[in-house]
């Protein structure tokens, strides 16, 4: 039985996001193939709540490869852009901490595929903040499905 979510992927505003991908590349280093976040849809500091979401594309460099005929997003890319995620979160919280790299996942559960064209939509909650540390709580949802849950862990280097 998936956890009550942490926000409503259906109560989020998508027609104005708070960062785009322009914004985004201010921020993070991720380039090309592994700019995982499309946007930032919102970011409540004080409750340590966000959300944003990545694209699925047919043409992503891993269609091709990762189950021919049926492309299948990769978990491990799903985990990735929830941890871009946080780590654009980390930066707003701290400024000067430098970038939130990505240290470890727990309790990570995949709940259905994810299959291009699509919107991966990521929820989070910062269960621990600190400048050289974060640890969020994190769900993924293409419509209203679970797709993905887990806790991410980084570290700011």
């Amino acid at each position: 039985m998936p956890p009550p979510v942490i926000l409503d992927p259906t109560a989020l505003d998508f027609s104005q996001p708070l960062a785009v991908r322009a914004d985004i590349e201010r921020v993070l280093p991720h380039r090309y193939e592994f700019a995982l976040l499309d946007a930032v849809l919102m970011l409540d500091l004080e409750r340590g709540v966000y959300a944003g979401y990545h694209d699925v594309r047919p043409d992503a460099f891993w269609v091709r490869g990762h189950i021919p005929g049926r492309p299948l997003f990769p978990g491990v890319l799903m985990i990735e852009a929830a941890a871009q995620l946080a780590s654009f979160v980390h930066a707003r919280l701290f400024p000067d901490a430098g970038f939130l790299g990505f240290t470890g996942v727990d309790e990570v559960k995949f709940r259905g595929t994810v299959q291009p064209p699509c919107r991966l939509v990521m929820v989070g909650r910062a269960k621990q903040v600190r400048p050289r540390r974060m640890i969020c709580q994190t769900q993924g949802f293409v419509g209203t499905t679970m797709v993905f849950e887990g806790e991410i862990t980084g570290m700011s280097i």
